[in-house]
């Protein structure tokens, strides 16, 4: 399966892994102005296992997220479908919320991915509850240093002259 899919079509696809023995690894995030770090990231978590589903944040739940006035920069739909034609990326879903409970609960991967950031409970990870709960398995992937959206941002208004956030 490639593209952005929805939900639905990603359970139905969910239970023909699972009966072909397959490992799906699930991750989740912004992906504003794609760079190295992501590329990066999303290519570690896919070696994780068998097949990799990335789940982007709507452009509401950016806003929810205090990323800044400005932010997301790409509307979700675009965000999805950049992530989803990445090599190490079989399928993108948008979902909406603080948090991607729903999207972990509804497709149950076998491991749910995050940055090192939230590695030793340095960042609150909702998710992690409910992975517990069906036996799966959280695993952190390091990030690559000085390489974020919101670093880049930055950049761009240093060099564009422009303040704010």
């Amino acid at each position: 399966m490639n593209g952005v899919r929805t939900l639905a079509e990603l359970v139905a696809w969910r239970e023909d892994l699972r009966r072909q023995g397959k490992t799906l690894v699930l991750t989740n995030g912004v992906f504003d102005l794609l760079h190295v770090g992501h590329v990066r990231y999303l290519a570690a978590a896919r070696r994780l296992g068998d097949a990799l589903v990335v789940a982007v944040d709507s452009d509401e739940s950016v806003r929810a997220l205090a990323k800044g006035v400005e932010r997301p920069l790409v509307p979700a739909n675009e965000r999805a479908e950049v992530v989803a034609a990445l090599r190490s990326v079989d399928a993108a879903v948008v979902f909406d919320g603080p948090t991607a409970r729903e999207v972990v609960a509804a497709l149950r991967p076998d491991i749910y991915v995050k940055g090192g950031d939230y590695a030793n409970g340095a960042k609150p990870l909702p998710e992690a509850e409910v992975v517990a709960s069906y036996g799966g398995r959280v695993a952190f992937v390091d990030l690559v240093p000085g390489r974020s959206t919101t670093d880049l941002v930055a950049k761009l208004r240093r060099a564009l002259g422009v303040e704010g956030t």
